[in-house]
């Protein structure tokens, strides 16, 4: 299994389960970039509570689907940090559109996510090629549990990019594989409540369709990644993390 102390890891989308994933990384001893788009507090404040805990870290605003953008972020990573070998996207929106609502710009919003996952597997593959050992690099997606064939309503260009960003970790799992470079995705379930659902409705939505009755679990997620990055024979999966939520199959969403 590789050992994480002393890379450098760029997370995307450090706001919410990200903030777990960057303290674990940190008590790993991974060296942290982290990207935000617009949230520069809180990206700030995460970064300095764990500059104390390792050798490197770096702050930086991009936007992912904007190609030069993705550029800058993977070669200000690798000079920072003096590595790049982890690359973790959390970044995502969840907009809700009623079949009703449907248009070109509720599609065109969704799928710039898969654009993003896209430009940034092909950047950061690039630059982790000149990394020595078997194993130059892990790179992981972020997707839905519903992304293969179980959608739920009201979300169908956001579940149409996931799905994408599913295919995605398999094709270049397979087109990565001869340059040592691992790429998985994680799927999570119900996880952490979006602002536009209120508290009631949510928490009925839980114990309606999740079989174990309770939220995906942060902690669960962030030692999975943990065990996916120092792993050297795991790629092209993507695991469910979700309660159990897929068993209970299509349906309205909260």
């Amino acid at each position: 299994m590789l050992e994480l102390s002393g890379r450098g890891a760029l997370i995307i989308g450090a706001r919410r389960l990200g903030q777990n994933l960057v303290h674990r990384l940190a008590q790993e001893g991974v060296n942290i970039a982290i990207s935000y788009r617009s949230s520069k507090d809180q990206a700030e404040r995460l970064s300095k509570t764990v500059e104390d805990l390792v050798e490197r870290t770096h702050l930086m605003q991009g936007d992912l689907s904007v190609e030069e953008d993705v550029k800058r972020m993977v070669d200000e990573t690798k000079t920072e940090l003096g590595d790049l070998s982890f690359v973790v996207n959390l970044a995502s929106n969840f907009p809700r559109t009623p079949f009703e609502t449907l248009d070109g710009e509720a599609w065109d919003n969704s799928i710039l996510d898969a654009k993003g996952n896209y430009l940034l597997a092909v950047y950061a593959a690039r630059c982790m090629v000149a990394n020595n050992g078997p194993t130059r690099g892990h790179i992981i997606f972020f997707t839905d549990w519903a992304a293969r064939e179980t959608p739920y309503r009201d979300y169908l260009p956001y579940l149409t990019s996931k799905s994408a960003i599913d295919f995605m970790t398999r094709a270049f799992a397979v087109e990565l594989a001869h340059q040592g470079i691992l790429v998985n995705a994680i799927a999570p379930g119900p996880t952490i409540r979006p602002t536009e659902i209120e508290e009631t409705e949510w928490d009925l939505a839980i114990q309606q369709s999740t079989p174990l009755r309770r939220e995906s679990s942060k902690q669960d997620i962030v030692e999975l990644i943990v065990t996916m990055l120092k792993s050297e024979t795991v790629t092209g999966e993507t695991i469910r993390v979700d309660s159990g939520r897929h068993l209970a199959g299509p349906g309205a969403y909260g």
